[in-house]
Parts: structure tokens; sequence; C-alpha cells
């Protein structure tokens, strides 16, 4: 007899929780999941889920650390309820920029949370857009890596402008852009971009003709938008015509949508792997990744090859 598939949700993102639940045409799990007064997390599982297939919806977005011990919690309660198998399902996964040591003295915070993800009871994770692909290697249980490169290229291809040309914000995004521009069919930019020892980022110059072309910058998150407006008024001034920008995760700190609404920017299409809250702009455009999570969770439970919504 097939394992019951269950869903779960922490605080985080409960919208996108539901929509992948509306695509699996199965009812969200109930769970309890707040703060006393003390600001400690409780959790409690409001149902059996001895020898289920459970999958925990947690983005690790603002409030990050509540967020991340929010899912270690619930990890934890499932595990001790005699869950078959546990896979955190994290649509965005924060500390990924600590993913090495480029200074001395500085932690690798991507592979501490993996640890800490493991040792609390996860049998599986699956994520979207890592910031570094080598993350996957930093956990101990499988890790099931999607991209949503196919939801913007369709979103992209529909539009009825001509004289596209992809755009990378960095060297370091160079290789992913491409993918965007073989798989649209457009050719490829690339803005050489370089932090200075204050921290600023400066942009030196595009490399590729932008002028008089419509241009669509491609980048896994958007955090100050300060890199991301700052291509975008380098391509202006390059003689690009309209500017999109496709990213997937919208940390949008601080000042970024004030930023964004005074850029050249056109449109910035994201996913809702984060929840964009009160963070409202005509300029932002959400495009959903709940049937992307959604048919890869029936897959996995299916135990059906999930790389084959890729080729």
């Amino acid at each position: 007899m097939g394992k019951d598939l269950k869903i779960f949700t922490g605080n985080s993102n409960p919208q996108l929780a539901r929509e992948i639940c509306e695509y699996l045409q199965t009812p969200l799990g109930k769970a309890e999941v707040f703060k006393f007064s003390n600001d400690n997390t409780f959790v409690k599982i409001n149902e059996s889920v001895r020898g289920a297939d459970v999958f925990v919806i947690q983005s690790f977005c603002y409030p990050v650390n509540d967020n991340l011990m929010e899912l270690l919690i619930m990890i934890d309660a499932l595990h001790r309820a005699s869950a078959w198998r546990i896979t955190a399902v994290i649509p965005y996964y924060a500390y990924s920029r600590s993913d090495k040591k480029d200074q001395p003295r500085v932690p690798i915070t991507a592979k501490l949370v993996a640890n800490l993800i493991t040792v609390a009871g996860a049998d599986r994770v699956l994520t979207i857009d890592l910031h570094a692909g080598q993350i996957q290697g930093f956990f101990d249980i499988p890790v099931d890596h999607l991209y949503s490169a196919p939801i913007f290229v369709d979103y992209f291809s529909k539009l009825s402008l001509s004289n596209f040309i992809s755009v990378a914000p960095d060297t370091g995004r160079a290789n992913r852009t491409r993918a965007f521009a073989v798989k649209l069919n457009i050719p490829l930019a690339i803005v050489d971009k370089r932090r200075s020892d204050d921290a600023i980022v400066r942009i030196i110059h595009v490399i590729g003709d932008v002028k008089d072309k419509n241009a669509i910058i491609f980048d896994d998150e958007v955090d100050t938008a300060g890199t991301l407006v700052g291509v975008s008024q380098a391509l202006k001034e390059s003689g690009a015509r309209d500017i999109y920008a496709g990213v997937t995760h919208p940390i949008l700190c601080g000042s970024a949508v004030e930023r964004i609404e005074a850029s050249p920017i056109k449109e910035l299409v994201v996913t809702n792997t984060i929840s964009l809250g009160n963070k409202k702009c005509p300029k932002i455009k959400v495009l959903s990744v709940g049937p992307l999570l959604g048919e890869t969770i029936r897959r996995i439970h299916q135990e059906a090859s999930v790389t084959s919504l890729f080729t």
C-alpha cells in the first residue's frame, strides 16, 4: 500500500503552500506554529503522520532565523511523530552567499544550515535556484535542485516584442544567462561588474551590442536592487530600448522597491518563492512556482523522475 502524502507549512509563505496543495488536490496539513511571549517557537502537528510521506514548505525569507527555526522544529516534531519520510521544501535557501571562506576567519554558513536541517531529521531537500550550485554537496541527504528557467522562458517568449538580448548582471551569472539566451534563441551580453574594497559595486562596461535592443537581465535574487538598477542604467547608457528583468527570489530589502520604481526597468518579473507581502510596485510581476513544486512533489512521492521536468 502506498504511503500517504501530507503537506505542511510554516509561516514563511502559506499562500505558496496552498497553491501547491491545490495543484496536488490534497488538503494542507493541520499544524500550530507560533511564538510564545518569551520568543520561543512552538510547533504542534494536529494530525497523525505515522508512516506518511511528508513535505514541509518553508522559505528562508525575512525573518530568516525565525523561519529557519520553524522548519527545524517542525522537522523534529514530524520525525518524533514517526513520519516515514520528511522532505524539507525550501523555495528560497538563505545564507547561500556564505558558501566558501572568501575572507580570513569567516564561517561557511550555508554548510552549517545544511547540517542543521539534516540533524533535525530531514530525509530530503527540495529547493529552487541556489545562489551557488555546490551547496547541494553540503548535504549528506538527497537534494532536488529545481530551476525557474522554464517559467521565465515561457513568460518572455510570449511577449509581443522583438529584438531581445539576454543580459548577465556579472561574469559569474554568464553560464546561467547563456542558458536563457539559448532557450529564447536570442543573443547574450555580459555586464562587467566589480566590487571595490568599500563594498560598492561599480559597473565598468557592457560586453555585447545592446543598442536598440530590448534587454532582459536574468539573476537568481534581488536584494537591495543596487546591482540590478546599476545594470539597467548601464544598459540604457549603452543604447538599450526597453529593459526587463527576470529574477527568481524577490528579497527586496530596505529601499529596493523605491529604487526599482525610479529605475529604467520597465518590468521586474519575479516568482513567489518569497512572498512580497506589502512590497507592492506596479513594475513587479509575480509568477507562481506552485505548479513546478507541486509536480516535483508528486514525482518524488511516486518515485518518478524529476530531471525529466527540465529536459
